[in-house]
């Protein structure tokens, strides 16, 4: 996609084609591209409205019907917030007094559009000449052109003097070859430069990947990790006057609930339990396991491996939870001996703390029969163990 191409799709044949390749969308690219050049369609536009049409088709996962009108790249589309976190984040944006933002490294304008929608006046700042023209496009389509307008430059040189919040997602993928970056230091604004803004900005929100490390959190900030539906998707630092808590796990279900607390809390350790809890990712991530044992009277069976176990079952949107039914040192023989005795033809398996594969395990035990059972491979007072259950509904 360049410029030119981006032009032509916003012209009324572009438009068409655009409608045209949105329902030859998921079937064979080949078959796609000869019908749309049957119908009279450029080549090149004809490429570029199936592009636009498979990533809409994509992104209606993270934006809704939005998706459909939006324009794309596959790196932002990537890299881009899924709507229901971005208008969180904006909602505690504007919350907190926010009224004139600056996006800096803006994208496509998922989390610009959000603030927008929000009543923030949004300033964006894109470095990618293609990015920035697609995010203002996005922004007309999405009626929000008055509220959120974008620049095409470096995000180092805007002066952030004239808002009073400021949002970076700095770019996480080498340009070029698209690889992930995962060393902060290499982000695109440099880090030195994202991790200051908050000293020229009392109220800064950045966006990192969830792996980051916490020794790399500035002092001070609250750090939050977010899951959607059991995923992993994002970090965010809130910087100055927005850090309320160190530490926040934020779980998205049908509904968004919260765990916070200083993350560097130790849970207490005691043997297995009836119950097994298999925390959300981000509540891990945010070094939330001992608030969570608190919440749950649970505790770890080791030190290092972020499995809960009880003696009640406790509804909790932080946690899936298995009853366990054996708990066995690990042995390829006994445990093949013990599922076919059960006529166990199903498993699930589950691990932490194990380098066995699960897929080589699964072969390994060779399953016949009509039952299930869900397997835990982990380690128990450092030994390697094996746990079977089924889950708590």
């Amino acid at each position: 996609m360049d410029l030119e191409q981006l032009a032509a799709l916003r012209t009324p044949e572009g438009s068409a084609a655009l409608t045209a390749a949105a329902g030859l969308a998921g079937g064979d690219p080949l078959a796609a591209a000869s019908a749309l050049r049957a119908a009279g369609v450029p080549p090149t536009l004809a490429a570029a409205a199936l592009t636009q049409a498979e990533l809409r088709h994509r992104a209606v996962g993270k934006f809704g019907s939005a998706a459909a009108g939006m324009f794309l790249t596959r790196p932002g589309l990537e890299q881009a917030t899924r709507r229901v976190v971005a208008d969180r984040r904006a909602a505690r944006l504007s919350a907190a007094g926010v009224r004139t933002l600056a996006d800096l490294g803006c994208g496509l304008g998922a989390d610009a559009l959000a603030a927008a929608r929000a009543g923030i006046r949004v300033y964006g700042v894109e470095a990618d000449p293609v990015t920035a023209a697609m995010a203002a496009a996005n922004a007309e389509a999405a009626g929000l052109a008055e509220l959120f307008t974008v620049e095409c430059g470096d995000a180092t040189g805007f002066d952030v003097s004239g808002v009073d919040g400021v949002f970076c997602d700095p770019a996480r993928r080498a340009t070029g070859t698209g690889r992930r970056i995962f060393d902060p230091r290499a982000y695109s604004p440099p880090w030195d430069f994202v991790t200051g803004l908050a000293e020229r900005v009392p109220r800064t929100v950045v966006k990192v990947a969830p792996g980051l490390d916490h020794a790399l959190i500035p002092a001070g900030a609250e750090a939050e990790w977010v899951s959607v539906d059991g995923d992993l998707v994002e970090a965010a630092l809130w910087c100055g006057e927005l850090a309320e808590v160190p530490r926040r796990a934020s779980v998205y279900r049908t509904e968004i609930h919260q765990l916070t607390g200083s993350g560097d809390t130790e849970a207490p350790v005691g043997p297995p339990r009836r119950y097994l809890y298999d925390p959300d990712p981000a509540v891990v991530r945010a070094h939330l396991v001992a608030e969570l044992a608190t919440e749950l009277d649970a505790t770890l069976a080791d030190p290092s491996i972020a499995y809960l176990y009880a003696d009640q079952p406790i509804r909790t949107p932080y946690a899936r939870c298995l009853e366990i039914t054996d708990v066995l040192p690990f042995s390829l023989k006994r445990l093949r001996a013990l599922l076919r005795d059960r006529r166990v033809g199903r498993v699930e398996i589950l691990k932490r703390g194990s380098a066995l594969t699960p897929e080589q395990l699964r072969r390994d035990l060779r399953l016949a029969g009509d039952a299930a059972a869900s397997l835990v491979l982990t380690r128990v007072a450092g030994a390697p163990t094996v746990l079977i259950g089924r889950p708590v509904d």
